[in-house]
């Protein structure tokens, strides 16, 4: 398999495994504190990756250089998560889904000013129609909405999220000094749990651990084991492999994987008038992955 198609298939696994910490996410973010969270999760994710990169490449003394461009794409990494679960207290899962969406716009622009990677006019095109479609899911069909800007406060604090997450992806082939995907993951991961300890700690010391509801811990697992680890290797992987706008064009299917999730978990399936937004992130993936 080329490098091109394994970097597709990466981001076609990591939009399958992302949309699953948005379902499992929103019935969790209100039962426990996002930093405590997303502290215990990064710790859980790192011994893994530190173990995966100690069995296989091992970890070697270029890449300990340097160690600061860990801490800095970890500062972006952990704002996104934290962000996330503080936005999922109160955005339905499709609709916070829809916002991530909107990372790939970002991620373009950010890709022009950190790596002078420019847009074609396909893309740019692909772009538009995706944030019409994220636009459309986001303030629910309700074009009166839209006219007024009514968007959730879930919403706006996971977007924001959503801009730090579009500076980590570019940032990641700038800072890359030709570490593999597995070390360079661990580094950050390494970097962000400390961070998050620090940052959360009083959070940490107070959590009735003990009393914890199931599906908080369910959450913990899996996002530490498939949307942390495994994901953090597969956007790194495909980060290296391909160009940043078509790595978060992925995330356009995040939605659609949403819905998935949430059928699986029992939920209700979205008014149609919604499906409609889907299938323009869907039509702007289709666009993005073409070549010229």
């Amino acid at each position: 398999m080329s490098g091109l198609r394994a970097g597709h298939l990466a981001m076609l696994v990591f939009s399958m495994l992302v949309a699953g910490s948005f379902a499992l996410g929103s019935l969790a973010a209100n039962e426990i504190s996002p930093s405590a969270l997303n502290a215990v999760r990064f710790w859980i994710a790192t011994a893994i990756i530190g173990g995966v990169a100690m069995a296989t490449t091992g970890i070697t003394r270029d890449a300990l250089q340097a160690p600061w461009r860990y801490a800095v794409l970890a500062v972006f990494l952990t704002t996104y998560f934290v962000l996330m679960f503080e936005g999922l207290k109160t955005a339905p899962p499709v609709s916070a889904a829809a916002v991530f969406t909107l990372t790939p716009i970002l991620t373009a622009g950010f890709g022009w000013l950190l790596l002078r990677q420019v847009l074609t006019s396909r893309m740019a095109l692909a772009l538009l129609i995706g944030a019409l479609g994220a636009i459309w899911v986001i303030f629910r069909a309700d074009v009166a909405a839209i006219l007024r800007f009514e968007v959730g406060q879930g919403e706006m604090i996971y977007f924001w999220g959503c801009v730090a997450h579009a500076i980590y992806t570019p940032l990641i082939r700038k800072l890359n000094r030709g570490e593999t995907a597995v070390v360079f993951s661990f580094g950050v991961l390494l970097a962000g749990s400390l961070l998050l300890t620090v940052w959360g700690w009083n959070e940490l010391v107070t959590t009735n651990w003990h009393g914890l509801p199931l599906i908080v811990w369910i959450t913990i697992i899996y996002t530490a084991v498939f949307a942390s680890a495994a994901t953090f290797v597969l956007l790194q992987f495909a980060a290296l492999r391909l160009p940043s706008s078509k790595v978060m064009a992925y995330t356009y299917l995040t939605p659609s994987w949403v819905i998935v999730w949430e059928l699986a978990l029992g939920g209700t399936p979205p008014p149609a008038l919604v499906l409609a937004g889907l299938l323009l992130t869907i039509t702007a993936l289709v666009l993005l992955l073409r070549d010229e």
